[in-house]
């Protein structure tokens, strides 16, 4: 059960660097959202050479590779996560900017149905919707109260 020395140091043709192995072993050790900012915290206080930029040319190149996927949610930020097999949705919160990831059986009949009136053959669908988690929500009450 030997593995190919070469095969282990390439992504896609790729060279798998030690930098690039380190960012995706974080997003991977995430387990859901995470902004390149903050990706570029983790990374640099495991690899103090690492920059901005590399973060950001690799996050670029993990999603052309289809291994990741980026999501926009809200006006400005986009987050990203290891590329599911299964579409998920997502709440935000506008108080702490918690993020929750769930499925919908709902949303996917709703994208099946369109997909069969219109003769559309849907390639990715997002949905997030913004509010207040319970925390921020009584807080909120609080303050107004």
């Amino acid at each position: 059960m030997s593995r190919n020395r070469k095969q282990d140091n390439t992504i896609q043709g790729h060279p798998l660097t030690s930098q690039r192995r380190l960012l995706l072993e974080l997003l991977h050790d995430d387990e859901g959202h995470i902004d390149a900012k903050e990706l570029y915290r983790r990374a640099s206080i495991k690899d103090g050479s690492i920059s901005p930029a590399t973060v950001y040319r690799t996050l670029n190149l993990f999603k052309e590779l289809g291994l990741i996927d980026e999501i926009r949610l809200g006006k400005v930020r986009c987050y990203y996560e290891i590329k599911q097999s299964q579409g998920y949705q997502h709440l935000v919160c506008k108080g702490c900017g918690k993020i929750i990831r769930f499925q919908s059986p709902h949303f996917q009949k709703l994208i099946k149905e369109i997909q069969r009136e219109h003769g559309f053959n849907i390639k990715k669908a997002e949905l997030y919707l913004e509010g207040h988690c319970p925390g921020c929500e009584d807080n909120e009450e609080k303050e107004l109260g």
